[in-house]
């Protein structure tokens, strides 16, 4: 490979978003458009009486209201881990307060808001829970019944784990809450439904393009080539934006309904109540070690919110299966009810939950053991996988750690906690480890050389922010022989070749291999027109010695005997060369475990007084395979620490426990880190080679960072104050009570 993959690179669609060019779903151009809006349910459990909407039909530019008892009715057998079924106005059920009971449509934005207010919806209430309890007692507990869309039991156990527990010279038994989040990505859901006879196609905000056309297809009933999903760029997802929520096919209904394209854009207090959120979790965490420092039992008790109807369990124990070595480890997993909407993955899901309460609890063992942090986990740390019983396909941990401390200068630091001062300032130093498991899904690409020379590469993946557009035109480039910018990478549309959504840190993982076996058919097939032509300098060149440079084709013993791509395509009288290609994972997860995983560091100012908290830096060390731009690489990772700054100090929605209404929803209340709260930010990648995880060699960065965030900056605030607050977000009334 050449120097295109690794270094700095600039996005390629940076242009066009800094001018404007970049049109994101809610610009798209459509004539005829209609606006909707949505009525969304002011009780927490129930059932409507009756929808009065005269008054909203009556108004201004209303084109029609659409409830449960006008609405088209779809295959309620649809519904999948990607398709969030309900609610679509099927029935007159009310399960939680913002539930989607009506859609008005008018001729502008403006009208179908107004109209909204108008509707007298009655209901009939019934009892509800609206808020999680703080610590659910066993009645309330239930058991995942697809934890994991099936692929494991919701529990797991190593040796005896209690009877561990009992014997151990040291213990920690601590229970840790994270609170209701929310993702709020910049730009908000968003769709536009267009109909032409039975073929429908939308312009959405999605992180699965592909998700998307199979789920809607199936909802209508059509074959899947009668939905075209596009989605050309996306203003940040987090998660929320991975699932077929209600609002994409109510759109559509929309459109059928009135018989014109029908836009529907989200309000960010619609945002609160339509698509997701991180779930509450209550975790008990119990360590046992010996006096030095070896784990002996490791118990990990984790229960999560769960919505009243549908189930999503956060996977708050898998990195305690397996990030430490240790004879002795007992998870289990369980839901409560809750009359809320059904939550759903916000990066990271479970590791970032889960790891900030097995850190914190690792933090608390460290002090207990009067053991430095650091030398806790190089201590226990685990040379294979565990819980699996496999090897790694690559780790480097180790060097996490020991490259991590270095450049935070984690030797300056106090043994106790208490005694670290600027002037009236409490200085805290804390750490934790991140990790987050390699996956990779089959993807495919189509790669075409055209008669100009350039090479246009397509798959049907989605931008979302992490230059997914760049990374595709730098293995394009590479594998072709080809300058960067005589490649034009093209996503974002079903019609293309279908690739995973970009959630659980896949997308490069996935769709890199699949561009590059295309690259690699497009190449050999282009090598082979060249050998066939007997007026080619190439005539009767065998496949294994011809390469690619500068956009030709040559003799890897002779570079001057060849023939330019555009030579190539006009001797042969073609206009263009296509190949496509799948990259499937296979079995390797059977035979490897594969992770990647990082050393986070942070330093905190705390104000004994006012008791305010402040990240003064941070350094985060990270091993995740090779990197492919670095440039980009660092952006996620610095994105990715500043999300955790926000799960750490700022981040809760409040639920009035009375309605279940969101008290906080909008971004005036909901509180995320602003450019005012960052500190320096170092990053640094160790270099890993890792052959086994795809043929670039490449694991996911996108949620990594954010892993052992929220963790380090607890353990900051206790080096500093030497008071433990297991209770997310850190906040002014916790340190202070």
């Amino acid at each position: 490979m050449s120097d295109l993959i690794g270094p700095d690179l600039a996005r390629i669609e940076g242009p066009a978003k800094l001018t404007g060019n970049a049109r994101y779903a809610a610009e798209i151009p459509i004539k005829g458009l209609a606006y909707a809006a949505l009525v969304q349910s002011t009780i927490a459990a129930g059932r409507i009486r009756s929808v009065d909407a005269r008054q909203a039909l009556a108004a201004a530019g209303v084109i029609a209201v659409m409830t449960h008892e006008n609405a088209p009715r779809l295959d309620r057998t649809a519904e999948s881990p990607q398709i969030t079924m309900f609610p679509l106005l099927q029935d007159d059920r009310v399960l939680f307060n913002g539930q989607h009971v009506a859609l008005v449509i008018a001729e502008s934005f403006e009208q179908a808001t107004h109209a909204a207010t108008l509707l007298a919806i009655d209901y009939e209430r019934q009892p509800a829970i609206a808020v999680m309890p703080d610590r659910p007692d066993a009645a309330s507990q239930e058991t995942p019944k697809d934890f994991r869309n099936g692929e494991r039991p919701p529990d797991s156990d190593r040796g005896d784990a209690p009877a561990a527990l009992g014997t151990a010279a040291v213990t920690v038994d601590a229970v840790y809450t994270t609170p209701v989040e929310h993702h709020n990505p910049m730009e908000p859901h968003a769709t536009i439904a267009a109909w032409d006879g039975d073929a429908l196609i939308l312009y959405n905000a999605t992180q699965a393009v592909s998700s998307n056309q199979q789920a809607l297809a199936k909802m209508f009933g059509l074959p899947p080539a009668k939905v075209r999903v596009i989605s050309s760029y996306v203003g940040g997802g987090f998660g929320c934006k991975g699932a077929t929520w209600p609002h994409i096919p109510l759109a559509a209904m929309a459109a059928r309904m009135v018989g014109r394209p029908v836009k529907l854009v989200l309000t960010r207090r619609n945002m609160f109540t339509s698509n997701g959120y991180r779930p509450r979790t209550v975790q008990r965490v119990a360590l046992g070690a010996a006096q030095d420092g070896k784990l002996q039992a490791i118990l990990h008790e984790g229960v999560t919110q769960n919505s009243a109807y549908g189930e999503f369990a956060e996977p708050v124990g898998l990195a305690s299966e397996m990030l430490y070595s240790c004879p002795n480890v007992h998870v289990t997993h369980r839901l409560t009810k809750v009359n809320a909407g059904l939550p759903t993955y916000m990066r990271a899901p479970g590791e970032a939950s889960g790891v900030y309460a097995l850190e914190c609890a690792m933090d608390e063992l460290a002090y207990a053991l009067q053991m430095d942090p650091v030398a806790l986990r190089l201590a226990n740390h685990a040379d294979r996988d565990e819980h699996q019983d496999l090897p790694w396909s690559s780790k480097s941990l180790r060097q996490c750690y020991e490259q991590g401390a270095a450049a935070f200068g984690w030797d300056k630091r106090s043994p106790k906690p208490g005694l670290q001062r600027d002037g009236a300032l409490l200085i805290g130093m804390g750490m934790a480890t991140a990790t987050y498991p390699t996956n990779r899904s089959k993807a495919g690409a189509l790669a075409r050389l055209l008669a100009n020379g350039q090479v246009v590469v397509q798959c049907g993946s989605q931008e979302i922010g992490g230059g997914t557009y760049t990374i595709m035109a730098q293995t394009a480039a590479d594998t072709l022989g080809l300058p960067i910018a005589r490649v034009r990478a093209e996503l974002g549309d079903s019609t293309m070749p279908p690739a995973p959504v970009s959630g659980g840190s896949q997308t490069t993982a996935s769709i890199q291999p699949a561009v590059q076996a295309a690259c690699r058919a497009l190449l050999a097939k282009a090598i082979d027109l060249a050998a066939q032509d007997p007026a080619s300098p190439l005539a009767g060149a065998a496949p294994d010695s011809v390469t690619a440079g500068d956009g030709r084709l040559f003799l890897r013993s002779d570079p001057g005997r060849g023939v330019s791509f555009q030579d190539l395509l006009r001797r042969a009288g073609r206009s263009t060369l296509d190949a496509r290609a799948d990259s499937d994972p296979g079995d390797i997860k059977k035979r490897y475990s594969m992770h990647a995983f990082g050393a986070q560091f942070a330093e905190v100012a705390v104000d004994p007084d006012l008791g305010e908290i402040r990240l003064r830096r941070y350094t985060g060390v990270f091993a995740a395979g090779r990197i492919l731009n670095a440039k980009t690489a660092r952006s996620q990772m610095i994105g990715g620490i500043v999300y955790g700054m926000g799960m750490a100090l700022l981040e809760h929605s409040e639920v009035d426990p009375r309605t279940g209404r969101i008290t906080n929803a909008s971004l005036a209340d909901y509180l995320v880190p602003v450019h005012a709260d960052v500190p320096p930010i170092d990053i640094h990648f160790v270099p890993e080679q890792d052959d086994i995880v795809n043929p670039l060699g490449a694991k996911g960065i996108g949620e990594l960072p954010m892993v052992g965030v929220a963790a380090a900056i607890a353990n900051a605030v206790y080096h500093a104050t030497g008071k433990r607050i297991r209770d997310l977000p850190l906040t002014v009334d916790k340190l202070l009570a």
